[in-house]
């Protein structure tokens, strides 16, 4: 008994040197537990040319949910919100197109260019009607996916998304108006840690060896990322003439220190939409979906559940925990 008590001490430390060692080998376990956790499997499917990856799970035959991530971000940034929803919705979190696993082509990454490839990734699954949530970049793309498809959208959830221009200007367009440089970038893999800092209020807790490999990732992609900052500046579409074409119901949820975003886009976007509820989080930064899943997904089923029962409306208040 002494001898297998042994050996299993010697395997676990074999496998914590294998995993410190191999940073890309712990992420790859940690991602393939949170699926397995979420119940998502990782799928591929070719539209347009595109290698298109994405998680889907949850009941075939259920109403789908597509996710749509933000800006330098992936499909990963679901994970732990989906894991609330894929018993009773069929859930999809989508690559787009230049970003995690999907095609990087030289080509547009407007948001309008990537909101026709959304449609196309839709039809390619065979999808006539779908609830959609985008955050950041992803809910500026949703929300222009529901303006030119209102028929094929059952509800829209946007959290903290771009495309409007807020009375109060956040702390990126500040920074990026006085030309100190985009946060948002990874240049060099020092930089991760202050772009964890800037997005969240609470960051994920994360080992160092593998905060360093994010960094380094994301460092390694920083020109490619620049130039897709760039065309989405170059080519922006403001979302305020495309707001009153949505049909659908829409939940905008915020943080209330976001710094990316400021929480006073609500304040264009509620009267231009034809029915808005609202969602602000206490003490929470841009990606409310990571930073507190558990809170964002209650927030999120009780708007669902509002879009079948009006009496039992989603919150609309100016701040909640």
């Amino acid at each position: 008994m002494k001898k297998l008590f042994l050996a299993l001490l010697l395997l676990v430390g074999a496998a914590a040197g294998v995993f410190y060692a191999f940073p890309a080998t712990l992420l790859a376990s940690v991602l393939w537990l949170e699926q397995q956790a979420a119940g998502l499997s990782h799928e591929r499917m070719e539209v347009a040319d595109l290698s298109i990856h994405y998680y889907r799970g949850g009941p075939r035959d259920a109403e789908t949910i597509l996710m749509i991530h933000g800006f330098a971000a992936d499909k990963d940034n679901w994970l732990r919100f989906a894991r609330h929803l894929s018993e009773g919705y069929q859930v999809i979190a989508m690559d787009l197109p230049g970003f995690g696993d999907s095609s990087k082509p030289l080509a547009s990454y407007d948001v309008g260019t990537q909101a026709e490839r959304v449609a196309s990734f839709v039809k390619a699954l065979g999808v006539d009607r779908l609830h959609l949530i985008g955050n950041s970049m992803g809910g500026h793309i949703a929300a222009l996916y529901a303006a030119r498809y209102p028929q094929q959208v059952l509800s829209l959830a946007l959290f903290d998304n771009a495309g409007v221009s807020a009375p109060q200007k956040s702390e990126l367009i500040q920074r990026l108006e006085s030309g100190t440089g985009n946060p948002l970038i990874v240049e060099k893999p020092g930089d991760f840690e202050r772009l964890l800092d800037f997005v969240f209020v609470e960051p994920p807790l994360l080992p160092l060896h593998l905060k360093e490999h994010l960094g380094e990732r994301a460092s390694a992609n920083s020109e490619h990322y620049r130039r897709i900052f760039d065309q989405l500046v170059e080519r922006y579409i403001p979302l305020e003439p495309e707001l009153p074409k949505i049909q659908a119901p829409t939940l905008l949820l915020w943080g209330d220190r976001d710094r990316v975003l400021d929480v006073s886009s609500i304040e264009v976007m509620r009267p231009l939409l034809p029915k808005p509820s609202v969602v602000i989080m206490k003490d929470c930064g841009h990606a409310p979906m990571i930073e507190r899943p558990q809170d964002t997904a209650e927030h999120y089923q009780a708007f669902l559940r509002s879009t079948t029962r009006p009496d039992e409306g989603a919150a609309d208040a100016r701040a909640l925990p």
